[in-house]
């Protein structure tokens, strides 16, 4: 059930820092020689340090290398196929990053601390690499700042978003949060918001700009354990039980099919593992259907908690937030561990 709460300061939800990966199992020795093979060529190595560095599009890394487009995607090819990096459509663009196993992330980390930053033909490539980035800011501030009057008239309605934020973290629980996905995540700042408790943090939404936006407010050192990539929320593009904590965030009131939405959060959600639920209590704001294209007007905590158990996922406390006129519930639900009985909890 839900109940209202007083928000208190962050500073303890925040602290904790970033989750150290675990040792995972060791590489055979094949797959060692194979990445340093790919590695082994000075161009693929500037590729593997700016994949490393920042998500880039075959355009961008043949601006970067100043090399011609078949023979970047040729060294980005050997690179995929020695599992250093992944690719990843959105829309006509496609995407490469440093691979999310953290075995082989780890041989690029150990190449790239060993290079001298004052090496004058890597800090010409970063340099470009950096006028990549700075574009980037700027095509996202201005879709930002052409679509912000209508944000900021939203956000007047309900509670501030630093309230709603303090109560994420709460509801996530203390500690790391391990591997943690974000749906629908916007402008990434939930991504932003609880990433440095994550060991990996990935955020999925439909739309390009939005992407854009995300991908250059994650696009710092201490931040590269973020991704984000286009993927619809009703069906997602990852294996079962892959994430610790799954998010949903504002996201929920536009989905055609709500507990659709939340069956595949329960399905990628390892046991123990956590879904938090972030949205607006049923309301009679129509300019928001009208307006602001949202396909439902709020949840109330029955239907929410119906949802849940439908997933298979058990109802956990959650909390209330008043706002004028709209109030913010947020939500959670976890995955049984194998074999333990259900047990729900009621308020808080």
């Amino acid at each position: 059930m839900l109940q209202d709460v007083a928000i208190p300061g962050d500073d303890a939800a925040r602290a904790g820092g970033q989750a150290v990966p675990p040792a995972g199992d060791r590489l055979s020795a094949s797959r060692v020689l194979a990445a340093l093979r790919a590695a082994g060529d000075e161009s693929r190595l500037k590729l593997l340090i700016l994949c490393r560095r920042s998500e880039l599009t075959v355009s961008e890394l043949t601006r970067v290398m100043g090399q011609s487009q078949p023979r970047v995607s040729r060294h980005l090819k050997q690179l995929c196929d020695a599992g250093l990096l992944e690719r990843a459509r959105e829309g006509s663009w496609v995407f490469y990053r440093l691979t999310l196993d953290a075995r082989l992330a780890g041989i690029a980390a150990v190449l790239d601390a060993a290079i001298d930053p004052a090496d004058p033909e890597m800090a010409r490539v970063v340099g470009r690499l950096d006028e990549v980035r700075r574009r980037r800011t700027e095509q996202a501030q201005d879709y930002f700042s052409r679509n912000a009057a209508g944000w900021h008239e939203l956000r007047r309605l309900h509670v501030s978003e630093r309230d709603v934020e303090t109560a994420l973290h709460a509801v996530a629980g203390p500690g790391p949060l391990g591997d943690m996905l974000d749906l629908g995540t916007g402008t990434g700042r939930v991504l932003q918001v609880l990433g440095a408790r994550a060991r990996l943090g990935i955020g999925v939404d439909l739309n390009p700009e939005m992407l854009m936006i995300a991908r250059s407010a994650i696009d710092r050192p201490d931040q590269r354990h973020l991704q984000v990539r286009q993927a619809d929320m009703a069906a997602l593009p990852f294996e079962d039980a892959g994430f610790d904590l799954v998010t949903a965030h504002q996201v929920l009131h536009f989905a055609d099919a709500p507990g659709q939405v939340i069956a595949e959060a329960a399905r990628v959600l390892r046991p123990g593992g956590r879904l938090v639920v972030a949205d607006f209590l049923s309301h009679d704001l129509e300019e928001l259907l009208t307006l602001h294209r949202h396909r439902r007007p709020g949840f109330d905590d029955t239907e929410m908690q119906a949802w849940f158990r439908a997933a298979g996922l058990v109802p956990e406390h959650g909390v209330r937030l008043a706002g004028r006129p709209l109030t913010v519930g947020v939500w959670s639900a976890v995955r049984p561990l194998a074999g333990a009985a259900p047990h729900a909890t009621e308020g808080l």
